[in-house]
């Protein structure tokens, strides 16, 4: 019993964490820079994990697959007590946050898969006309060139 109580409480190498997540090392370490995951150090000085960062490593993939970025992660790891890893309950309420955000991100690459077809096919590449690349192009009834060249912001 004493040697499985020793086995679940070691730490992990990081080179073990990176092969259980799938992460390379220098993006382990750049984690580390940004804060959203922590190390200790052993007395030579390296790095030895808590083994629960996995499961705050793989909250950080799911949020960069779906385009949230690292700051919000940071952000909302920020919430957490004792910057403990994120429960299941904690997840949800993390998620929930970003769920308007990922919505308006799907109703625009809706719009532009409907809208893709017709601008390869219409061979205008007019910047000044096209509803790809100038969207709502608020500025257009300014005329041409850089309209806020000079503003002092307002429109």
């Amino acid at each position: 019993m004493v040697e499985v109580k020793q086995m679940v409480a070691r730490e992990l190498a990081v080179g073990e964490v990176a092969q259980r997540s799938g992460l390379s090392v220098s993006a382990l370490h750049f984690y580390e820079r940004k804060g959203l995951i922590h190390s200790l150090r052993t007395a030579g000085n390296q790095r030895r994990y808590h083994r629960d960062v996995l499961r705050r490593l793989a909250a950080i993939r799911i949020a960069q697959r779906v385009g949230i970025p690292l700051e919000a992660v940071a952000t909302a790891f920020a919430t957490l007590p004792d910057s403990r890893t994120p429960t299941r309950a904690d997840w949800a309420r993390l998620s929930a946050s970003w769920r308007d955000e990922l919505e308006q991100r799907i109703v625009q690459l809706q719009r532009l898969k409907e809208q893709f077809t017709d601008c390869i096919g219409c061979g205008c590449l007019s910047l000044r006309r096209c509803r790809l690349s100038n969207p709502d192009d608020a500025l257009g009834v300014r005329g041409d060139g850089p309209q806020r060249w000079g503003d002092s912001g307002s429109e």
